[in-house]
This record gives structure tokens, C-alpha cells and sequence, in this order.
């Protein structure tokens, strides 16, 4: 029988959705069920899914527990960091609280000590990232292949599994399909007019990071681009025609939808691509099921990811352009939270790349608080409202 973990001492505290998302994530433990909670896209899936674990994406897009954080957190830290460790020290997020481990990785400085305090209440193993994706140093790729296979033994020995490469390909072509059923759905937005909110497109990427089961999600994915293309067949999209075609890029958008989402399509436009690390621009990537070395093309697509913390990173900003233009976008959103130094310098030379492209760009630095919303309204209306 699977060992129980008790319920946090504040349940009776927490609203009746919180309550029902705890014990939805209780009984799947309670059931035997490993968790194993991420913050990142270079965190390498196929290996949790192949140790028999779900992979669920932590709490860190709210400014709930930012002011809990900031008593142990410098304040001037960039909020998902905070956010995530606030979670974690009110034990208000399930998933952080029911994790057997959490993942983290050296993408900023930040992060990486908010690790080390992390570890002081839960298991904690972090990917060391190399700084460059190995263009000029191929010691950096080789580095990486070893902390993704070290990253396997981990898990092996935390669950007492063997991870085989026939449990890696299985895991790959499960995800594989996952990455394709979320390329389709990105793609609807391609259509003018779009057939699709951008907020309902954010809440489902959101929601996913949050499911136990691969497969099943990958199908409602699946169903919900079917249920777009009907309405869409029938004219019941709801999509104004007219609305101005933007596209998010920058930071993680999973905690702005409310703010910066709703904005947008309150103000006459409508999100069409996500250009941030949950966008197209890293999901239309596959890994190599094939390949006789599995972990070196799980770890090989991974660290082509295109991220601010890379060095050198053009290929974002050329990837921006290209995605800007398969949407037939009217501009562009550059969402930088405060305090992400990478994604802020890098902003330059996306406005640069934009520019030159002929493509409208707005650079909008901001967190989790609502204390901005009106000014962040009254910046994006005036945005939409110059878009040809």
C-alpha cells in the first residue's frame, strides 16, 4: 500500500477550488502515483514520464504569496521566483507539496539559490546548463548529454525503476504526439480572422502543465483543435473579424493572462502566437525516437531551445520575425517581468530585429501585482489602437 501524506495544517484555510486541487493531487499520490514537479522547458519530460511519473508544472503565476516570499527573498527578485518559493513555504500549491522531487535548473542566478532554499523543505535536483548550445564549444553538448543521463539515474534510484532506451522511445513518441497536437492548435491562429481567444489558448496551456496523464491531455488537445475547427466551419467562433493580430514574446506568460491576455482582447486585439518558451517556437521541436542514442536526442532537443539565458541567442529573434509573419501578426508585445536581466537586455535586440522587419513592437516590463493593470490597459489600447 502506497505511503499517505497528510493534508497541510492550513487546508481548512483554503478556498473550496484549492481544497478539490489538493485532493485531486492526494488521491492520485494516495493511489501509488510518483509526482515529480518543474518549472522549466529545458526540463527533459521524457525521462519523468519514462520513470513512471507525472511531470506537473509548479505554482509559480500568482502574486498570492509574493509578500510570504519577500520575508525570506530579496524584493527586487524577479516574481515567478518568488511566487514559486511562496508557494512552497504556504504550502498553498498541491503540486508542490505532494512533489516527490522538484526539478530545477541554472538558466538564471536567481533561480539557482532560490534552489538551495527550496531544498530545505522539499527534495530538490537541478540541471546544470551549459551557457552556450555547443556552436563553438561541442564540450558544451557533451556536458549536457551527461546531466540528462545523470538526471536518469536520479530518477532510477529515487524510485527504484530501470529506466530502459525502449522506456525513453515510448516516452518520446508519447510527447512527440503531445508536441504535435499543440503545433495544431497553435496553428488555427494562423487563419484570418483567428478562430480562437488567446486567453482561451493561454488557460489551456496553463491547465496542461498541470496533468498527470500524457495521453489524456494530448487528447483533449486533440478534441479542442476539432471543437475550434467546427466552430470556426459554423461562424460561431466569437472572435471579433476585426480584432488587431498580436503576438506575446519574452518571458513565461502563464501569470499574465488575466493582465496583459485580457487587455489585449478587451482593447480590440486577439493573441494569435505565443513566442515565449510554452509557444510554438519550442514545442514544434521533436526528439529523435529513432535515434540509437536516446538520451543524446533528448538531451540534443532540449538544448536547442532558443532562451535569453543562452549565449549567443540570435536564433529567438529570428524565430521571432518568421512566427510574426506565419500569424500575420499587426504587432508584437515584448512581456519582460521585472527583474529578468537576461529577457530585459535581450529586449533591444528583439525591437531591433522587429523593427527591421517592419513589425510594430511595444516592450511592456512588469510582475505579478495588480498595482500597474491600469496603465498596462491604458499602454496596450494605445498600442492597438496606432496598428495599421
Amino acid at each position: 500500500m502506497a505511503q499517505t501524506m497528510p493534508l497541510p495544517k492550513s487546508f481548512e484555510e483554503y478556498n473550496e477550488q484549492r481544497k478539490q486541487s489538493f485532493m485531486k493531487v492526494k488521491e492520485y499520490k494516495d493511489a501509488g502515483g510518483r509526482l515529480v514537479g518543474y518549472l522549466c522547458s529545458y526540463t527533459p519530460l521524457e525521462v519523468i514520464d519514462a520513470a513512471g511519473a507525472a511531470a506537473v508544472g509548479l505554482c509559480g503565476t500568482s502574486n498570492e504569496t509574493v509578500p510570504l516570499a519577500e520575508t525570506v527573498l530579496p524584493a527586487n527578485l524577479c516574481p515567478l521566483i518568488k511566487s514559486t518559493f511562496g508557494f512552497a513555504l504556504s504550502q498553498k500549491c498541491p503540486f508542490t507539496y505532494f512533489s516527490d522531487l522538484i526539478v530545477g535548473e541554472t538558466t538564471c542566478d536567481g533561480k539557482k539559490k532560490m534552489y538551495e532554499l527550496l531544498g530545505d523543505m522539499k527534495p530538490v535536483h537541478v540541471l546544470h546548463l551549459p551557457q552556450g548550445q555547443g556552436d563553438h564549444r561541442p564540450y558544451e553538448i557533451e556536458g549536457w548529454r551527461a546531466e540528462v543521463q545523470y538526471f536518469r539515474e536520479t530518477l532510477e534510484q529515487l524510485f527504484g525503476v530501470t529506466i530502459t532506451d525502449d522506456d525513453l522511445r515510448a516516452s518520446a513518441a508519447r510527447l512527440n504526439r503531445q508536441r504535435r497536437a499543440l503545433v495544431s492548435l497553435y496553428n488555427v491562429q494562423c487563419d484570418v480572422p483567428a478562430p480562437m481567444s488567446g486567453v482561451e489558448l493561454m488557460s489551456t496551456l496553463m491547465a496542461g502543465s498541470f496533468s498527470f496523464d500524457v495521453d489524456e491531455y494530448t487528447q483533449r488537445i486533440e478534441d479542442l483543435v476539432a471543437d475550434v475547427r467546427e466552430r470556426q466551419a459554423a461562424g460561431t467562433t466569437g472572435v471579433d473579424p476585426h480584432a488587431k493580430r498580436i503576438m506575446l514574446t519574452g518571458c513565461p506568460s502563464g501569470g499574465l493572462v488575466n493582465k496583459v491576455g485580457r487587455a489585449v482582447e478587451n482593447n480590440g486585439g486577439v493573441i494569435v502566437a505565443l513566442d515565449d518558451c510554452s509557444g510554438e517556437r519550442t514545442t514544434k521541436m521533436l526528439v529523435d525516437e529513432q535515434a540509437d542514442d536516446i538520451v543524446a536526442a533528448i538531451a540534443d532537443r532540449y538544448l536547442a531551445i532558443n532562451c535569453s539565458v543562452m549565449t549567443p541567442n540570435s536564433g529567438r529573434m529570428e524565430n521571432a520575425v518568421e512566427v510574426a509573419r506565419k500569424y500575420q501578426v499587426n504587432g508584437v508585445i515584448d512581456v519582460v517581468l521585472h527583474a529578468c536581466h537576461t529577457f530585459n537586455v535581450e529586449s533591444i535586440r528583439m525591437q531591433r530585429a522587429l523593427q527591421d522587419a517592419d513589425i510594430p513592437y511595444m516592450k511592456l516590463e512588469t510582475d505579478y501585482a495588480e498595482s500597474d493593470s491600469g496603465q498596462i490597459e491604458t499602454r496596450i489600447a494605445a498600442f492597438i489602437e496606432m496598428l495599421d
